[in-house]
């Protein structure tokens, strides 16, 4: 069997992601595709509980994000792909501006808040769109099976706003006050993680028994890791470390309790 997609499938691939990326991610899609048909062919691979290895895999494969079970997860994940490329392709001068314009600092929310509590939420860091694919597949898809695209993004949304808020409104009131420099309040501050991490603390506490403690360990062991591989002392590490800690305790103690209702009709829920 031959592993290697139809030439149309890769140029019609290139002219929208870089030429590495569409080949290697065609390469890979056609190889699981293979691998998946080899296994369905096979009669004596199965798995211990006698249901074929083929069926394993489409089982795990449900579990990735989609159009059709989770359409927030998955949108947003081609808007960061999107901005993404912007940022790897574009004018370095202009992404810098609009990167600088987004930023949720002291000074974008005096100036600008809707507009930069916004638009901060479209960026991540430049070649690290995979990385949070695996993210939002682990910690947003799984509520929104759940519970449905509505209630994920309000989840998701309200700890992205709330944890910015939580922490720059303190920054911003001791610049007026002179206690902290006006230079404090200009730093670069985008991204998705205040949002994750509400969506991941509201299922810390959806999970059950040793389920919970570990994964409100990880988060915390998530949250000290970050402030640790930055710049430790710095107020940007503490600012941003004070937003992950607030953000994963909202998802826990406010959004948690109230999640904790049947599913809606006709969306599986995850065990």
């Amino acid at each position: 069997m031959s592993l290697h997609p139809p030439a149309p499938a890769v140029s019609w691939v290139q002219r929208v992601v870089p030429r590495k990326w569409a080949a290697g991610w065609v390469q890979f899609r056609y190889v699981l595709q293979g691998l998946l048909g080899t296994v369905r062919a096979s009669g004596s691979l199965v798995c211990p509980d006698g249901a074929s290895l083929g069926r394993t895999g489409r089982a795990w494969l449900r579990y990735l994000p989609s159009a059709r079970t989770t359409p927030f997860t998955f949108s947003y994940l081609l808007l960061l792909l999107g901005t993404t490329l912007v940022l790897r392709f574009a004018d370095p001068v202009l992404t810098a501006k609009l990167l600088q314009l987004s930023s949720t600092d002291a000074h974008n929310l005096s100036h600008r808040p809707l507009t930069s509590l916004v638009s901060s939420a479209i960026w991540i860091e430049d070649g690290g769109w995979i990385v949070y694919a695996a993210i939002f597949a682990l910690a947003i898809a799984p509520l929104e099976r759940r519970f449905g695209p509505t209630r994920t993004a309000l989840v998701f949304f309200s700890g992205h706003v709330l944890a910015t808020l939580a922490t720059e409104l303190p920054v911003m009131a001791l610049i007026h006050s002179e206690i902290l420099p006006t230079s404090a309040g200009r730093w670069l501050d985008i991204g998705v993680s205040y949002g994750f991490l509400t969506t991941a603390g509201a299922l810390a506490y959806l999970a059950r028994g040793r389920a919970r403690v570990l994964v409100l360990v990880t988060l915390e062991l998530f949250v000290v890791g970050v402030y640790v591989a930055d710049t430790p002392g710095s107020l940007d590490s503490v600012v941003t470390a004070l937003g992950h800690a607030f953000a994963v305790h909202f998802g826990l103690l406010f959004w948690g309790p109230r999640l904790r209702i049947p599913a809606r009709p006709g969306v599986p829920v995850d065990s």
